[in-house]
């Protein structure tokens, strides 16, 4: 996701993991329960780890992993609930 403005990621629920790892994302605002982080597979499973990172950041934050799926074979999704 080039461009992630709050207003766009309460739009498509989704988020990238890069965002939330480079503390660009403020999801107090954030209007939904759920919310997908998605990334991008990678050569070593660097794709994977960036995810699960995401995950954990949100973790601190009230998000509670759901699940995990590879969708489209070139990107892992992990799916969040808010506490």
């Amino acid at each position: 996701m080039s461009s992630e403005t709050p207003e766009l990621v309460a739009h498509k629920r989704m988020i990238s993991a890069r965002t939330v790892l480079e503390n660009r994302a403020d999801l107090r605002a954030y209007p939904h329960r759920h919310l997908a982080i998605v990334s991008q597979l990678m050569a070593a499973g660097e794709g994977v780890t960036q995810l699960l990172a995401a995950v954990e950041i949100l973790d601190r934050f009230g998000w509670d992993l759901v699940n995990v799926s590879e969708l489209t074979g070139r990107q892992v999704y992990a799916f969040m609930r808010r506490r």
